[in-house]
């Protein structure tokens, strides 16, 4: 399968992010931490320049907790602060405001020393379609003050959010790029819902992630389905929808459903803590 999504409105949200790059002072950038490098989007370090940089490793909880801390050692050592999160239920959320306050210490200190006092620093929180934004910056806030969804493209403006004196938000929408070289950073963004899944062959997409849980992570298609593992990838998939009662009208097996309904359980992390993708892959 090739996958590529890049909706016309995209191309007009990176326009407006490059716009508004000189208003801003940092770059708060959310990352899926099941699969940290390929949610990154490469546009966004030509984007923010010499703009102070934090990466926050989002969806934590759904991820492999050995790999969480892998990969926040990966972005510092590349440079940029670093942090592990869980927007939907607050962890970590805490300690952004302290470390927003770190990275920005030189920025703040140069104002003063100009007689600029009490000046916010302003963030852009950029990322990818999906990646939790709206939920970090309602979290952070500690309160709704942007729309939420469970599907990419929800936001598809900017918003200045306020959150208190020192620090000013702006929220962007999420936007991908437009071509992906390598089509294996394209099937993990599949895989966690950064696009359209009207557009992709889920049963493809399920048997793919199958093959992966089989060698990387043994014994999590058993537990949860309670099938035979080693079986071709194909038959676990018919496993699945014959536990699962995955039929069609005439009784014959709905492949479509049952892939569904996997690709479900991985995304809501019911098939556990799982990482895609990891700091030692080339």
């Amino acid at each position: 399968m090739n996958y590529q999504w890049y909706p016309g409105h995209m191309t007009k949200a990176k326009r407006m992010m490059q716009e508004n790059m000189k208003l801003i002072d940092l770059m708060i950038e959310l990352v899926d931490a099941r699969i940290p490098f390929s949610s990154r989007n490469p546009d966004l370090d030509e984007l923010a320049g010499n703009k102070y940089r934090i990466v926050l490793l989002n969806k934590a909880d759904l991820a492999d907790s050995r790999y969480n801390k892998l990969w926040a050692e990966y972005f510092k050592q590349k440079g940029y602060a670093a942090l592990e999160i869980n927007s939907r239920s607050g962890a970590g959320i805490k300690l952004i405001g302290p470390m927003v306050q770190e990275v920005c210490r030189e920025k703040t200190q140069r104002d003063r020393k100009r007689g600029i006092v009490n000046r916010p620093v302003r963030a852009m929180v950029a990322g990818i379609p999906n990646v939790g934004k709206s939920t970090f910056v309602n979290s952070f806030a500690g309160k709704a003050c942007t729309k939420t969804g469970n599907k990419p493209g929800v936001t598809k403006g900017k918003q200045w959010i306020r959150l208190n004196k020192s620090l000013e938000l702006l929220d962007t929408p999420g936007i991908l790029w437009p071509r992906f070289e390598d089509q294996l950073v394209g099937e993990r963004l599949a895989l966690i819902g950064s696009m359209n899944d009207e557009i992709l062959h889920m049963d493809e997409l399920a048997l793919s992630l199958i093959g992966f849980l089989k060698v990387r992570y043994p014994g999590v298609i058993k537990k949860r389905y309670g099938l035979d593992e080693e079986a071709e990838s194909t038959e676990c998939l018919k496993q699945i929808a014959e536990r699962r009662k995955c039929y069609t009208k005439g009784e014959s097996i709905d492949y479509a459903k049952a892939a569904a309904l996997f690709m479900d359980d991985f995304r809501s992390g019911r098939l556990g803590r799982i990482t895609l993708e990891f700091p030692e892959d080339p």
